[in-house]
């Protein structure tokens, strides 16, 4: 019999109304709670582990290292997969995270729901059966991360949360669900190339880097991209289209790349960032010579969980531009 490990950590899909806040939604079903009641298959042995019972917002680096801990360990003993059940808010960063790191061949499969345990139509029943079923799957096998909902299979590297309260608010824009849950079982459409996990950065007791997130936006303040920068140890920028900044705000920028390393991004939420098809100042091209590390077909949020995830296995002596060099080849794999 196949057994799957289940990590919960909390989220909308363990929440029910508090009659004593005027009915707001509050974590307090555990995981035999959720999984109470759940058809499952009777083939497969279910382990569920309380690991948290948080909103999503609230998790940390730490946090989810502890997780991929605690994932491992049920490999080790023997799970042939594991699923972790979450809060949606932050599942497209907290699923490519493990993603870049999961180095072995069992699933590890991530869901939540976007509905109360106690709404109407609530949708975590039907989630956490996917996810089982695609974790327990042998076709699942050697496809890193995946991510189960509403019936639809999507892999870390491309999902995206694109909704605050539908049912439906997860997608791939660049790709499509690799796969979808027909009449109960997992099929996957596309199988993807694995990518080699990075290695597991040894921080000791240094603090995990600042990263900051600046969005472009109709005349913008140079000023409030050089204040995001000044307290991070790298900066990701969320250019227009396929990669514009006002040539005022790419000017700024000059300084900062000479301190760190900065990422451009597309704010279009799909499309990859050209460095050789427009010119003039504050084009891809321009801010490509000026020594922006574009990001390929990542987005800035999932640019930012690899950035940090690189700069805390990097050497705190290293200089900027050997930083950047060594960004610019990881990175260069999302361009293709």
């Amino acid at each position: 019999m196949t057994r799957v490990r289940v990590l919960f950590l909390g989220g909308t899909i363990a929440m029910t109304m508090d009659e004593l806040t005027g009915g707001e939604l509050l974590p307090d079903l555990s995981g035999s709670d959720l999984l109470a009641g759940v058809p499952l298959p009777p083939d497969l042995v279910i382990e569920p582990v309380d690991v948290a019972r948080v909103d999503s917002s609230t998790l940390t680096f730490d946090t989810c290292l502890r997780v991929l801990d605690l994932a491992e360990e049920a490999v080790r003993d023997g799970a042939g997969g594991v699923v972790v059940v979450q809060g949606t808010d932050s599942l497209e960063e907290t699923s490519f995270l493990w993603d870049l790191l999961w180095a072995h061949d069992e699933p590890l499969v991530v869901t939540g729901a976007m509905r109360s345990a106690d709404q109407p139509g609530a949708d975590g029943p039907a989630n956490l059966v996917a996810a089982v079923g695609t974790a327990a799957s042998p076709r699942c096998r050697g496809q890193g991360v995946l991510v189960a909902v509403g019936d639809e299979i999507h892999a870390a590297r491309f999902v995206a949360k694109r909704h605050a309260s539908n049912p439906a608010a997860f997608g791939s824009p660049e790709l499509g669900p690799v796969g979808r849950v027909v009449e109960g079982a997992p099929v996957l459409l596309a199988r993807l190339e694995r990518r080699t996990p990075l290695p597991r950065p040894d921080r000791g007791d240094r603090p995990w880097p600042r990263v900051g997130l600046v969005t472009a936006g109709l005349d913008d303040d140079p000023a409030a991209y050089l204040a995001v920068a000044s307290v991070s140890d790298a900066l990701v920028v969320e250019g227009f289209g396929a990669g514009q900044l006002r040539p005022e705000v790419a000017e700024a920028l000059d300084g900062v790349v000479a301190r760190i390393p900065v990422l451009l991004a597309s704010r279009a939420g799909a499309g990859a960032v050209a460095t050789r098809t427009y010119g003039g100042p504050g084009s891809g091209s321009d801010l490509h010579r000026r020594g922006l590390v574009p990001t390929g077909h990542l987005g800035a949020l999932k640019a930012r969980v690899l950035a940090r995830l690189l700069l805390a296995g990097a050497d705190p002596g290293d200089d900027p531009v050997r930083l950047r060099q060594s960004l610019g080849t990881v990175f260069a794999a999302y361009r293709r």
